[in-house]
């Protein structure tokens, strides 16, 4: 591992469709806590209602990790001066990317999100809708311009995924290495 720094992370989870995401990530940042000196975690109201929905438990509670109320805008990460390095939000609903585009800091996720990029740091957004819209595009493009990463939640399947667990963590893997966290997992054509 060359960056010897733990880093800081901020996981938002939106209502969009895609709770098992989510979950992957939450289970992989745990099994990577030695490289993660922080993980704080804000969910929508409709994400957890999602979650329950598709993966039929409400096991975000479960989880070490510190959770933080969307309209908490005491939590540190409301702050650049907090310096998390990293904002992950998985799923990212089509709302949610339109607010943080046009600097519309209405709740804790979008909040986080405009200081993530104001402060020049790494913002990845799984967005997980389809078809997109112009509109959509659009917002993609301005978040892009404005230093963010637009990671669509589109599996690959090189790897032979059999189960959905390991057809949507080819796309949890793919958001760790874009966080620039070390991890196992299946390399094009590497032996």
């Amino acid at each position: 591992m060359l960056d010897m720094k733990k880093k800081k992370v901020v996981v938002a989870i939106t209502g969009a469709s895609g709770s098992i995401y989510a979950k992957l990530l939450l289970d992989n940042l745990l099994k990577l806590s030695d490289q993660v000196e922080q993980v704080g975690v804000v969910m929508s109201d409709n994400a957890k209602e999602v979650w329950h929905f598709e993966l039929a438990n409400r096991e975000y509670d479960n989880y070490p990790f510190t959770f933080y109320s969307k309209m908490d805008f005491n939590a540190p990460f409301a702050s650049g001066s907090a310096k998390y390095d990293t904002m992950i939000i998985i799923p990212c609903s089509m709302g949610t990317l339109g607010r943080i585009a046009h600097g519309i800091s209405n709740d804790l996720i979008s909040r986080a999100a405009d200081v993530v990029l104001k402060e020049r740091r790494k913002l990845i957004a799984v967005v997980r809708d389809t078809p997109f819209s112009l509109i959509h595009l659009n917002n993609m493009k301005i978040v892009t311009e404005a230093g963010g990463i637009i990671c669509p939640a589109s599996p690959s399947f090189y790897s032979i995924p059999t189960t959905i667990e390991e057809v949507a963590q080819t796309v949890v893997s793919r958001v760790i290495d874009l966080a620039g966290l070390e991890q196992e997992s299946y390399r094009w054509n590497e032996g």
